[in-house]
């Protein structure tokens, strides 16, 4: 009997920018249909419209009632429609308190419908944060809105990049805040949270790659002390409870390890250590997911692009990846089995 395909819920984002448009373009895909049922949450009149105005289309829309009643079918676009006001004096590329609102009021639903097991998992095209912040909205970004939606305290972020995963310590921190935040207990329950997270969605004993803070992992200590003081002791101390963690390596060394097969997945210690291999690897394939939420979540890693928006020329390759990989989380935590 073939494996029942999951639904994933794909969220339109700020209906100003440019996720209407790469949802429509990743909706052409059949690899999409293989290997889920896609249903969009999103505003059914805001579709239409950019539809019109970027020549992207993927077939009629038919609205749900309920994500459940989706057939998957390519050349149809389901949407499980959400009502939310002053859609009809949205534009392209500009701020707004609706569009703002709206990109809110989809993540909900898409919140709501994980819950109650409506969808399996979640993919979402990007937000912005001023529109967010006009609305009135408290939290400022996804994975805050998240992590309140669905009541998660504490959610992971995971890069994937070709066979290349990368979860990090810290994100939105300054350079100077994010070397401050490093110790050797963070980085030990990073370690031990980072293996059970991995291990959830099919890798069996994990092999986790360590990036390093300094040139060389600091050349024992001649640049830096932070790998002796807080990197290794954290590592030999989850070594002895048999995760299998490396010690630091050189982040020019690293990712590179990853890629080609040698880690299962890297611990960046900051934002830009892990954002620049990845996007510098595959700008456009990049997928971010966010684990540690009752209900899996994957995106594009770009933003808005507001300059571009309704214009027929956002490229869908990653809004196609984060569905694709969301899928593909899914079936593999549902079968048990294992990625390797």
């Amino acid at each position: 009997m073939a494996r029942k395909r999951p639904i994933v819920g794909i969220t339109l984002g700020d209906p100003a920018g440019v996720g209407p448009e790469i949802v429509l373009g990743s909706l052409r895909e059949s690899e999409v249909y293989e290997k889920c049922v896609p249903v969009v949450i999103g505003h059914t009149g805001i579709m239409e419209r950019v539809s019109k105005a970027a020549r992207v289309t993927a077939g009629p829309m038919v609205s749900l009632d309920s994500p459940r009643q989706a057939k998957g079918r390519l050349g149809v676009v389901e949407v499980y429609h959400v009502e939310t006001a002053g859609m009809a004096g949205v534009q392209p590329g500009l701020h707004s308190a609706a569009a703002g609102a709206a990109a809110g009021a989809f993540i909900k639903s898409a919140c709501d419908l994980g819950l109650a097991g409506e969808i399996d998992a979640i993919s979402t095209t990007p937000i912005n944060k001023e529109s967010l912040r006009l609305a009135g909205i408290e939290h400022i970004g996804h994975t805050e809105m998240l992590a309140a939606y669905l009541g998660a305290a504490n959610p992971l972020t995971l890069f994937i990049t070709e066979n290349m995963r990368i979860f990090f310590l810290s994100r939105h921190l300054s350079l100077r805040d994010a070397v401050d935040y490093i110790t050797e207990e963070r980085v030990y329950e990073f370690i031990v949270r980072v293996h059970k997270a991995i291990s959830d969605i099919g890798f069996r004993n994990p092999k986790i790659g360590m990036a390093a803070l300094n040139p060389h992992a600091s050349d024992g200590g001649q640049f830096g002390d932070e790998e002796e003081r807080c990197l290794v002791p954290a590592a030999k101390r989850a070594q002895t409870e048999g995760i299998n963690v490396s010690l630091p390596i050189g982040a020019d060394s690293v990712f590179n390890m990853a890629l080609e097969g040698r880690f299962d997945c890297v611990l960046s210690l900051y934002h830009d250590q892990g954002h620049i291999a990845a996007k510098t690897r595959d700008f456009y394939g990049t997928v971010t997911a966010t684990l540690n939420l009752p209900v899996l979540r994957t995106s594009v890693d770009h933003g808005t692009a507001f300059d571009i928006a309704w214009k027929g020329i956002a490229n869908p390759v990653s809004m196609k990846a984060a569905i694709i990989a969301a899928a593909d989380m899914v079936s593999v935590r549902s079968s048990g089995s294992s990625t390797r």
